[in-house]
């Protein structure tokens, strides 16, 4: 069954609890600054595991000591989901432990 897209107002209250989570079009994004190039990586890795255990999978780009995120669900028309919510949230829980900004 395909995930349903949330209404504009369900994206900013769910945004509210994530912060540096913004909406850009028809996606949330959020980018991380971190200490170095190998705590990026980490961190990358990190989520690449927190989306396998949700089997939903972002645009997720690793820079110097950056890593940025673009997050909307293809099977809702490429909309934004409770699905795309709750994967920013874990990684939002996750970013602390890696020094992320």
């Amino acid at each position: 069954m395909p995930a349903a897209p949330l209404p504009p107002h369900a994206i900013e209250e769910g945004l509210r609890e994530l912060p540096g989570w913004a909406v850009e079009g028809d996606r949330i994004t959020c980018s991380y600054r971190l200490p170095s190039h190998i705590a990026a990586a980490a961190f990358t890795m990190h989520i690449a595991r927190i989306q396998d255990e949700l089997n939903h999978h972002s645009d997720l780009t690793l820079g110097y000591n950056s890593v940025a995120l673009s997050v909307n669900s293809h099977d809702a028309g490429g909309k934004v989901t409770a699905r795309d919510l709750e994967l920013a949230g874990r990684v939002a829980a996750a970013a602390p432990a890696h020094g992320a900004e």
